[in-house]
């Protein structure tokens, strides 16, 4: 009897809560939300240079020592220290007094071995004759011809000792071997002067036009560059050529651009890096041997490369990633090998293929494997602007 007079009442109840849910699940359905707005940019291949920065060293062209060649008391310094010297300029003077009295020793006796040789020509003409007569002896004859050869000699030997008394006369005005900037000077006047090791060297000249940078790079990127180049992936200079600039300490350029003359056959055990040297002009001085300066290699053009932003990367785990935007409008991640530095883009390895599209602006909105809405930045900014005010308005 319970169970008749519930019945009746338990299914209309049972058919109003299955109504009631039914009325809220439809206000529970939120409405579907648009792709979210990206901006992408299309990846194109084109030919780039690449440039090499490498610390380097500037240095003279050449870098002479003015030595004393003969002993003696240095008198006079005739050039200005720090200043420009010519080639054939006198720079310094050492007492030539005991060489002025050498050569005309050696004058004097070059003028006595003159003599003894006219002597013994004389000698030797009158015996020649006479002994085809048989009317001097064959021993007179030799001691004419053997007096004869040796005034010769004696002669040779005095005119040698001559012009060596005059070469070292000479010795005793240095001149500037170059053009070029003089050192200061390392013995004042009244001091003395020897071609010894120590006590020789008076000064050194600078050749500042033109000037050598000095640097060196790494054997890797001597192999990378070599694999590049065979695979075809970039062109070289025509001979190797590369063209270069520097940029110096205070980060400006300098205005004149040089080329690599030399890089060495053979890599130093100790550090793994081959020694290279370009050659700069430098006709107004700007340059002065020793400076660091960061030496900027070119010439070397990459073949169909693809560039992209460097905001565009995302990090996934260890490896660098972009999010590919695929025909149907959906987000695709790809990892990519990544290169060289452009300005604010960056060079892709591997990992891309010319023609792709990539999410630029609303990374962080792009979810792998969901679809977007490929926009213009802008348009991505108004997009976020609105949420940014209600973050803004919530935290007031």
């Amino acid at each position: 009897m319970f169970s008749g007079r519930v019945l009746p009442v338990c299914i209309p109840v049972a058919l109003a809560l299955s109504i009631a849910l039914s009325g809220c699940d439809k206000k529970a359905a939120a409405p579907q939300q648009p792709p979210p707005k990206v901006s992408v940019t299309q990846v194109e291949p084109h030919d780039i240079e690449t440039t090499f920065d490498i610390v380097g060293q500037t240095a003279g062209y050449r870098q002479i020592e003015v030595r004393a060649r003969v002993e003696g008391i240095l008198l006079k310094r005739e050039y200005t220290e720090g200043k420009p010297v010519k080639a054939g300029q006198l720079m310094f003077q050492i007492d030539p007094a005991p060489y002025k009295a050498s050569l005309d020793q050696a004058v004097g006796v070059e003028a006595q071995a003159k003599a003894a040789l006219d002597k013994a020509t004389a000698d030797r003409d009158r015996i020649v004759p006479l002994y085809k007569e048989n009317a001097v002896s064959r021993k007179d004859y030799d001691d004419a011809m053997s007096g004869y050869d040796s005034a010769v000699a004696n002669l040779s030997a005095a005119k040698a000792k001559t012009e060596e008394a005059r070469i070292n006369l000479g010795y005793t005005n240095v001149v500037a071997p170059i053009d070029g900037m003089a050192s200061k000077l390392n013995f004042s006047e009244g001091s003395l002067v020897s071609p010894s090791a120590n006590g020789g060297l008076l000064t050194t000249i600078n050749q500042l036009d033109p000037l050598y940078a000095n640097f060196s790079y790494s054997e890797s990127d001597k192999l990378l560059l070599q694999q590049q180049a065979q695979r075809g992936e970039i062109v070289l200079p025509a001979g190797q050529r590369f063209p270069v600039k520097l940029r110096l300490s205070d980060g400006t350029l300098y205005d004149r651009s040089g080329t690599i003359d030399f890089s060495d056959s053979k890599v130093d055990t100790t550090t793994g890096t081959i020694s290279a040297r370009a050659i700069i002009p430098n006709p107004q001085g700007k340059l002065l041997p020793g400076q660091f300066v960061r030496v900027l290699v070119g010439g070397i053009v990459h073949k169909n490369a693809l560039l992209i932003p460097q905001r565009a990367v995302v990090q996934i785990q260890a490896d660098k990633a972009v999010l590919v935007v695929n025909d149907k409008n959906v987000v695709e991640p790809r990892v990519v090998q990544l290169g060289d530095t452009y300005g604010t883009n960056v060079l892709v390895n591997s990992g891309l293929k010319g023609g792709e599209r990539i999410v630029v602006e609303g990374v962080l909105k792009a979810r792998p494997g969901s679809p977007v809405e490929p926009v213009t930045a802008s348009d991505v900014a108004a997009a976020d602007a609105p949420a940014a005010v209600a973050h803004t308005n919530d935290a007031q």
